[in-house]
């Protein structure tokens, strides 16, 4: 497996943006990125350093208070900036495409969706937002509290300075899902991107610099190994709201670190899904379905439904037909168009995997499909797609995220008790169900405590669609008018008459 090319035209990415220049670590210090699926050094990346990350948020803060261009007031700039970043990495998508296997092990198919296409088409509906809200100014007319006579209003203004904190696993929808938004309703930003994915965020500093009219200070992006940034983010009091995405042990962290200063946060956290399969299901549909999806991007996705939960009486069948499939699915290389499932990011998230492959054997499960590193690649961090049978859903297997492409099978007794087994875990992220009634198929979606399920194969992911969690996988909503609401504040005024 060679490492794919096709990126190199879009210039040096060993640089962060801050205050409208591309620049190196003010310490000139660097570290590499990986491709992870041939272990190859792709190159280097801008080392920030605190000093950097002072300067970024110190830049943000000063073009919000001194409203740089208009930007925190004027919509129509703000979209006009918005589509012009779509646009242009719209003109570069092959190289984004290129740059996004190698660095992400991201498999070519989904980056026509979510790992590319689809994020950046977004940032339209981000710039149509930003001109056609129609709550920047709300009048509630007229009234005479406590005898004034008055006239209301409640006005939506910038939230002011954002610290966006993104995760590895699909960087440009993460990143772009909290930009958009976040661009669009007038506040400038401060992205720090995780030391996996450092390129993928660079190229985006160098559209954004070299191809749009965002104001110099709007955008700030600082690339770092340094994973205690993020907390340093999160606490300085110039940054006026915090949006992260990542694991729900290091969301607590971020909240800890935010509430010293009392800002706002929105996070978005871990997830253990359930794949509800009813008896009127066809079985076989529905198996092919839960192990594509377990296996998409070597099961890297917070919103995955990584427990399977299947009717006692047709266990035996279901875990049959989804072994099956995952083993024909197989681990490949990501260039490949048939690729489903891909290598994880690095060697320490294979062997975090690995960890809990072992721990799926002491619990007393065993392998139905999968179970290690796929045998011909020695190169790459790659795992089996593998399907767990034997535990049930008090393991910690079947109730902690692996972040890998593993699925975890478990008997149920009916709609009631599926629908306990899928709410008994502290996350509420996600789910599916599946049944040939549809109506039945609803009434399981409705008692299921997640932000988001899928019904006879639904797709909700989209733009305009609000995505967040319940309970431990986070707080508020990301994408759609709600995401885009995350990133304003709300005042009220009363004139006298």
């Amino acid at each position: 497996m060679s490492a794919p090319t096709g990126y190199e035209s879009l210039g040096d990415l060993g640089v962060m943006l801050v205050d409208g220049k591309l620049l190196p670590a003010a310490s000139r210090g660097t570290f590499t990125t990986l491709n992870p699926a041939t272990e190859e050094v792709l190159g280097t990346a801008a080392d920030g350093t605190p000093a950097d990350l002072d300067a970024a948020i110190g830049t943000a803060r000063h073009a919000f208070d001194t409203d740089v261009e208009s930007w925190t007031t004027d919509p129509a700039f703000r979209a006009r900036c918005l589509r012009q970043l779509r646009d242009a990495m719209q003109g570069h998508a092959e190289e984004l495409r290129a740059l996004t296997i190698a660095e992400v092990g991201a498999p070519v198919f989904l980056t026509s969706g979510a790992q590319l296409e689809a994020p950046v088409a977004d940032l339209g509906f981000a710039a149509d937002l930003a001109e056609s809200y129609d709550g920047w100014k709300v009048d509630l007319g007229e009234a005479s509290p406590m005898g004034m006579r008055s006239q209301r209003w409640v006005l939506r203004e910038p939230a002011g300075v954002v610290a966006a904190i993104t995760p590895w696993n699909f960087p440009h929808q993460i990143t772009l899902a909290k930009l958009g938004p976040a661009l669009a309703a007038g506040c400038t930003v401060v992205l720090k991107p995780a030391p996996d994915t450092p390129w993928c965020a660079s190229a985006l500093a160098r559209i954004a610099v070299e191809e749009t009219d965002i104001p110099p200070g709007v955008l700030n992006v600082v690339t770092s190994a340094d994973h205690h940034l993020g907390a340093m983010l999160s606490a300085d009091p110039r940054v006026d709201l915090v949006s992260f995405t990542g694991s729900t042990a290091t969301g607590r962290k971020v909240m800890g670190a935010a509430a010293e200063t009392i800002k706002r946060v929105f996070l978005e956290l871990g997830g253990k899904s359930a794949f509800i399969v009813l008896d009127d299901a066809d079985i076989g549909s529905a198996a092919a379905m839960a192990a594509f999806t377990a296996c998409t991007h070597a099961g890297q996705g917070c919103a995955i439904t990584t427990r399977l939960l299947v009717p006692r009486a047709k266990f035996d069948e279901a875990v049959e037909a989804t072994a099956g499939t995952m083993r024909a699915l197989g681990a490949g290389d990501p260039t490949d168009p048939g690729t489903v499932c891909g290598p994880v990011v690095s060697a320490r998230q294979r062997d975090r995997i690995e960890g809990y492959l072992k721990l799926a054997v002491d619990e007393g499960g065993t392998f139905a499909a999968g179970g290690g590193r796929p045998a011909g690649r020695p190169k790459g961090f790659f795992i089996e797609p593998t399907l767990i049978v034997g535990l049930d859903n008090s393991a910690r297997t079947a109730r902690e995220e692996i972040f890998g492409p593993v699925l975890v099978a478990i008997p149920h007794d009916g709609d009631d008790d599926a629908v306990r087994i899928a709410n008994d875990s502290p996350y509420g992220l996600s789910g599916a169900v599946h049944s040939g009634d549809r109506d039945r198929a609803w009434a399981v979606a409705r008692k299921v405590r997640t932000g988001t399920m899928s019904v006879n194969g639904g797709v909700w992911y989209s733009g305009d669609v609000p995505f967040g969690g319940y309970k431990q996988s986070g707080i508020g909503r990301e994408m759609g008018q709600a995401g885009f609401e995350e990133y304003l504040e709300t005042k009220s005024i009363a004139e006298g008459l």
